[in-house]
């Protein structure tokens, strides 16, 4: 089978390139075709047989010109589809896997598809990927612009984010978030979409928001690597890995007392970070390094206020034997079992996280309980999702 995966960036950026990458790799592995078409960018690691890329769009460094012309790129791109088409001509794909690609990309791709399936004469089952709620929100990630749990565009009234600016802050940018969203709304575009894979049943209720996409969205949880599992004296420290930002609850964490963090990660809290005298930053941590910090801690937090899909944190954690305390938010529930490899708490409250944490740090009986519980826990890895994903495939 030949499968065309698509998304903005094409290089390491985040959680969704890896996922395309190691599943992708997988297919190859298992004798299916692979190509990419997203952005052109000197890091770029993956290809298609036409060499063809749309142009960079950073939307921070650009020039001052060239963001003049972005508002009607990020709408529909002619240049994306006309590229796209090209991939498309060369490869011949029998599926196309859609992931990040409004904005940059945007949805003239799928109108490239739909044309070239028609040129073509077969079908083309059309897949797309949900890393974020991209299609139900123009801001993606369902807060508005004060940081709150927002719903208000999910029955397709998309003006609410012109109305709070809850795209950087800015009117113009959640204008053209609002114009694009209320576009494809009206063009009924996601209708040839024929399966949404979302890593939470919670982003799937939310998916399916968008009446456009009732009953084809399809939950199935991320893949992980196997991780070797070996004992690690585990030390008298609670870790926060990932980002600082203020989505992800740090300043939840920073409220609380009395307990010793170590923080792995980068972002734009780090001064609020490295002024609290109960946490120890140690910075953005890989591989081994990380490996240690997450198997020697007591526990790790992950107090996100905003709705999670399937964070692979939560996931990385439990599989190295540290329990997770975790947020009752978006798809965290979904991969802690309350009481035995972790707690859940109330997002945002900072005595609920506090307690939690201390029922373990001060319990080493109950701490030992729940290291040997999160040992025993399987999350599938990256052979045992293909096999559902084709399955997924084949019923379209």
């Amino acid at each position: 089978m030949k499968i065309l995966m698509v998304n903005k960036f094409l290089h390491p950026n985040g959680g969704s390139e890896t996922y395309i990458f190691k599943l992708g790799d997988y297919l190859k592995k298992i004798g299916h075709s692979v190509e990419y078409f997203g952005m052109e960018h000197e890091g770029r690691i993956v290809s298609n047989s036409a060499g063809m890329y749309t142009e960079d769009m950073d939307f921070h460094t650009s020039s001052k010109l060239r963001k003049l012309t972005y508002p009607f790129k990020t709408i529909y791109s002619k240049d994306a589809e006309k590229k796209i088409t090209a991939v498309l001509n060369s490869f011949e794909p029998d599926v196309v896997h859609l992931n990040n690609f409004n904005y940059q990309l945007t949805p003239s791709i799928i109108y490239a598809v739909k044309k070239f399936e028609k040129k073509a004469g077969k079908k083309i089952k059309i897949l797309y990927t949900a890393h974020d709620y991209q299609l139900v929100c123009p801001n993606h990630m369902m807060m508005d612009n004060g940081g709150n749990i927002c719903e208000d565009c999910a029955d397709g009234k998309y003006f609410n984010c012109t109305k709070k600016g809850c795209i950087h802050s800015s009117k113009a940018k959640s204008l053209i978030g609002t114009l694009e969203a209320t576009l494809y709304s009206a063009m009924k575009t996601y209708r040839y979409i024929d399966c949404v894979i979302c890593p939470s049943e919670f982003m799937k209720t939310k998916i399916e928001l968008n009446p456009t996409l009732k009953g084809k969205a399809i939950a199935l949880h991320n893949f992980i690597d196997e991780v070797e599992k070996s004992d690690i004296l585990k030390k008298d420290y609670v870790l926060y890995f990932g980002r600082y930002s203020a989505e992800k609850g740090i300043k939840t964490i920073l409220k609380t007392q009395g307990i010793r963090y170590v923080f792995a990660g980068a972002g734009e809290l780090e001064k609020e970070i490295d002024s609290n005298p109960g946490i120890e930053n140690v910075g953005f941590k890989t591989g081994e390094e990380l490996r240690e910090l997450i198997s020697g801690a007591v526990c790790s937090v992950y107090p996100s206020v905003w709705y999670e899909n399937c964070p692979f944190s939560v996931m990385e954690s439990i599989m190295y034997g540290t329990p997770v305390i975790g947020a009752d938010i978006g798809g965290i529930p979904e991969l802690i079992d309350d009481g035995k490899t972790g707690f859940l708490f109330e997002a945002g409250n900072e005595k609920a996280l506090e307690k939690a944490i201390t029922k373990i740090t001060t319990n080493p009986a109950l701490a030992k309980k729940m290291s040997e519980s999160c040992l025993d826990t399987k999350f599938d890895t990256v052979d045992e999702y293909t096999e559902k994903y084709l399955k997924i495939i084949e019923d379209l």
